[in-house]
């Protein structure tokens, strides 16, 4: 069996107003969907964050990809370092060159997955040492965002919308409005844990909404608060003791890993990041300085699912807990994640995902359902899903006509806020 054609499409999808620390997220996410078939006639299907470059490195992968075999996987990444690396080991590759191979092998290595699964006719997680759980707990994902639904409306409003839905496109800026926010998500998808992202007002204000959920959810509800490293290590640990005995984690407040590690040693709560520690080459660093308690993994960034199986190990071996760090996304992003989570026996927090802000999706059968808080672990040959050709062609003109080609948060904020600029540190 070997690959005989390889489909790579970037698709947009509809995305709300959301704030965070780099700007405003614009009106369309970008994903670039990758599907691989045999010769068998066996197909693959792959999601990564999109941009018109990694659409276009993909692309260019497939020079690679067309004519392995999709088992040796090892085989396929010497390829792409060979293809796009300078040098031929991993070692020689400059940095960003390194990262955009794992990002681009990521996604071949989950359609490669996939077809594996489908060839001995089981589900992916076995492939990766067997499910040591048959459901997934994921966590509620906060947002401060203006009012909007994104997509085709923007700033508008659906009038028609309920649920959800409804309160899917309501700004919230406030306590107030994260608490609604998180209430509503919450009776929705019965998750049982929430995370703000921070890092968009002074940092009262979100220690106010944080202390506003732990009043309307009590103590049972773990918290997380997320302020995508923008706070000056001072302020990081005079909010940390305002918050301990409060969150469940605190993620990312300060920016490096011995800035992380300045804040760890003077507070009494577990650090998580997905910014300072995400890569191998720098866990040696991680450890010796002690920047964090849980290192958040992706598949995406950190090279696969394989990879993500190592790191956890890692984890595992030097007393680092583990979750998973999300963005915006759709299902097939999410069946890999799910299928990693079920094969991962230290996973020791619920993950993060951004499902519920999207509304599209481009497999048969529609959106995954939440029960609970959680997703049941697929127990069809390979990722569980089907294609739906239809859906995926409409996300694909939604790609042509919107224009964008890349994320640019900042841009975005400065059509509302003229003259803003993204400051590493803020506060």
């Amino acid at each position: 069996m070997h690959i005989a054609e390889m489909r790579v499409t970037p698709i947009a999808i509809s995305d709300p107003p959301l704030l965070n620390a780099a700007g405003l997220h614009a009106p369309y996410a970008l994903r670039t969907i990758v599907e691989l078939v045999t010769n068998e006639g066996i197909s693959g299907l792959g999601e990564v964050p999109g941009s018109a470059q990694t659409t276009a490195s993909l692309e260019a992968a497939a020079e690679v990809v067309i004519g392995r075999d999709p088992f040796q996987l090892n085989a396929i990444y010497r390829g792409l370092v060979e293809r796009f690396g300078v040098g031929h080991a991993p070692a020689n590759l400059v940095g960003w060159e390194h990262r955009r191979i794992l990002h681009v092998y990521s996604a071949i290595e989950v359609a490669c997955f996939d077809i594996m699964g489908k060839a001995v006719g089981r589900p992916v997680c076995d492939l990766l040492g067997g499910r040591v759980r048959d459901r997934v707990e994921f966590s509620a994902y906060l947002f401060y965002k203006y009012e909007g639904a994104g997509g085709a409306l923007g700033f508008g409003v659906d009038p028609a919308a309920t649920g959800w839905a409804a309160v899917r496109q309501r700004a919230a800026l406030d306590p107030e409005g994260i608490v609604a926010q998180a209430q509503a998500m919450c009776r929705e998808f019965g998750f049982k844990s929430i995370k703000l992202k921070g890092g968009v007002f002074p940092p009262d204000q979100e220690i106010a909404a944080i202390l506003a959920l732990r009043e309307a959810f009590g103590a049972d509800t773990p918290l997380r608060l997320d302020p995508n490293a923008v706070w000056r290590v001072e302020t990081a640990i005079a909010a940390g003791r305002q918050l301990e005995g409060v969150l469940e984690y605190f993620e990312d407040p300060v920016r490096g890993q011995e800035a992380m590690a300045a804040v760890r040693r003077a507070v009494k709560l577990p650090l998580a990041t997905n910014m300072c520690t995400t890569a191998f080459e720098y866990l040696p660093a991680s450890i010796r300085l002690g920047s964090e308690d849980i290192i958040l993994s992706d598949h995406h960034f950190w090279g696969g699912l394989r990879a993500s199986v190592e790191l956890a190990r890692i984890c595992q071996t030097f007393g680092r807990g583990l979750s998973m760090h999300s963005n915006s996304h759709i299902g097939i992003s999410l069946a890999a994640m799910t299928h990693l989570a079920a094969a991962v026996p230290n996973l020791t927090y619920a993950c993060d995902t951004h499902y519920p802000w999207q509304s599209e999706e481009v497999l048969v059968g529609g959106r995954f359902k939440f029960e609970d808080g959680a997703l049941s672990v697929p127990r069809a040959p390979g990722l569980g899903i089907e294609l739906d050709r239809a859906a995926l062609a409409k996300l694909h003109e939604n790609y042509l006509r919107c224009g964008l080609t890349k994320r640019d948060d900042e841009v975005e904020m400065q059509k509302v806020q003229p003259g803003w600029k993204f400051q590493p540190t803020r506060w």
